[in-house]
């Protein structure tokens, strides 16, 4: 065995990124304070070639020196929008047709093991601030919400850490059913 070279990876230029077909997922990230959390959910984002990011609040935005360190890039090949808060951002997903999932423990949510995203459908996956997590707002204007199973001493994992996981989880589901 040996690792493989940069070029035998045969990864998209920035180019064929931007005109490759995107997975159904927008990013909505309500107050991430974290740069390098912002920065490290950009990667992830280029990694799931997902439609975009919606950066909202006091979610910093590029081009920033501490995103770009963790983000390696991906903020030149990833899509991205400001919006002065989640709720409006969501709002304007919902009237273009996009089912709202906020990744939060909340009363009725579904552990992500058990939510598989339907055919045909397009989706706004919300992660919250690092300690507060999703706003209220957003919570109560959300189609679902998700949970990822957690079995140690903590109730949350990192949300960039929870981006990854939600979205090797949901890719996978969606990518199975073909």
């Amino acid at each position: 065995m040996r690792k493989l070279s940069n070029a035998e990876l045969n990864r998209k230029s920035i180019t064929d990124f931007r005109a490759a077909p995107k997975s159904p997922f927008i990013l909505v990230l309500d107050n991430v304070r974290s740069l390098n959390n912002v920065g490290s959910v950009f990667r992830t984002a280029d990694a799931f070639i997902v439609e975009a990011i919606w950066l909202c609040g006091i979610t910093a935005t590029p081009p920033h020196r501490e995103i770009h360190k963790t983000a390696l890039g991906a903020t030149e090949s990833v899509a991205w929008r400001y919006f002065t808060t989640a709720a409006e951002a969501v709002r304007e997903l919902r009237d273009k047709g996009y089912v709202i999932v906020s990744v939060e423990q909340a009363e009725g949510s579904v552990s992500l093991d058990n939510y598989t995203p339907e055919a045909g459908k397009k989706y706004a996956l919300v992660f919250g601030h690092e300690i507060k997590g999703v706003s209220e707002e957003v919570v109560e204007l959300s189609d679902a919400c998700i949970e990822i199973p957690q079995y140690g001493t903590k109730h949350s994992f990192n949300v960039a850490v929870s981006a990854g996981i939600v979205l090797w989880e949901l890719t996978g589901k969606i990518t199975r059913r073909k």
